[in-house]
């Protein structure tokens, strides 16, 4: 929804997001609004001008002369800012939510991205006498970044995976201080094009569950504390540490992998549709291979603070 400045009044410009009305048009009583959530997307603080010349009064002119964006029923593209209550008014921080990578199994690939090998021969072949997979190297060793999308990980202690932190990203307040449960993320939403991948615990044995997938194909998961330990937990570590992102006080750990589609897991499809062909060293040492990718990101959005991270995710197959 949104608000419109119309010749002095105030109006209330409501729509219903697509997912919205797919939920009304069951017609079963199952639609009903519980909670709503308001965000500044189209404000600029930047703009605001303690130095203008006019006075206080003019200071956030600017910002009140923004034009306020009209309701849209996109929800993918609504609400990237939402805005947050909190009952204390004297906080010098605010937390956020960071992507970890000081492990050596939860670093992105040096590119920039995690890879998601999306079959078995993408993800070591070497069993069959191949050597043309391209997540390990000739060592037989998980290559930084990579990530198993068929076999998951599964009975191997050191497959990658993707880590979230989340509390107070400063050193002026030391990480022995308990951060205040207000400020505490309980709640993660995990958003991923349904038809390259879907969410699974780190170990690879419990898959998140499906919330819904919108009419864009972007599947949603919610996973919480408390509720769903083999994604969320609490991070319980009070010292200053190189496997630690977060340098103050610390709130959650939010952690997964993904799991391939079965279409990528089958078929060329997607890769000849969306994708492209790059070179990938394999298992035998100096050669490499040609392989097809889909680029795509995973998006985790806090459901208590609202600060989100975008992962960039890289789908391959040879």
């Amino acid at each position: 929804m949104a608000f419109l400045d119309n010749s002095g009044d105030i109006i209330l410009d409501v729509v219903l997001t697509d997912h919205g009305r797919k939920l009304l048009a069951k017609g079963d009583g199952s639609f009903n609004i519980a909670k709503f959530a308001l965000s500044d997307d189209e404000i600029d603080y930047s703009l605001y001008d303690s130095s203008n010349p006019s006075g206080s009064s003019y200071y956030d002119l600017s910002i009140l002369q923004t034009p306020v964006f009209e309701a849209y029923t996109d929800n993918a593209a609504s609400l990237k800012n939402k805005l947050l209550t909190l009952e204390n008014n004297n906080l010098l921080f605010l937390p956020v939510t960071k992507l970890n990578q000081s492990l050596a199994t939860t670093k992105l690939h040096p590119s920039g991205a995690f890879f998601c090998a999306v079959d078995r021969n993408t993800e070591d072949n070497s069993t069959n006498n191949l050597t043309s997979s391209v997540a390990f190297d000739s060592d037989g060793l998980l290559r930084q970044g990579f990530l198993l999308g068929e076999s998951l990980g599964a009975g191997r202690t050191s497959a990658n995976y993707i880590r979230v932190d989340q509390g107070l990203d400063t050193n002026q307040v030391s990480p022995r201080q308990n951060l205040s449960a207000e400020l505490v993320e309980t709640d993660y939403m995990i958003q991923i094009d349904n038809r390259l991948g879907n969410i699974v615990s780190k170990d690879g044995n419990t898959r998140a569950v499906l919330d819904y997938i919108e009419d864009d194909d972007i599947a949603y998961y919610t996973v919480s504390f408390g509720t769903d330990p083999d994604f969320v937990s609490q991070n319980t570590s009070t010292e200053t540490s190189v496997d630690q992102t977060i340098l103050g006080p610390r709130g959650t750990i939010l952690e997964f992998t993904i799991g391939s589609s079965l279409e990528l897991n089958t078929s060329n499809y997607l890769f000849t549709e969306l994708g492209s062909t790059m070179s990938l060293p394999n298992q035998t040492s100096g050669n490499s291979t040609t392989t097809k990718f889909i680029d795509s990101n995973v998006k985790v959005t806090g459901q208590t603070t609202g600060y989100s991270v975008t992962i960039p995710i890289r789908f391959v197959k040879i």
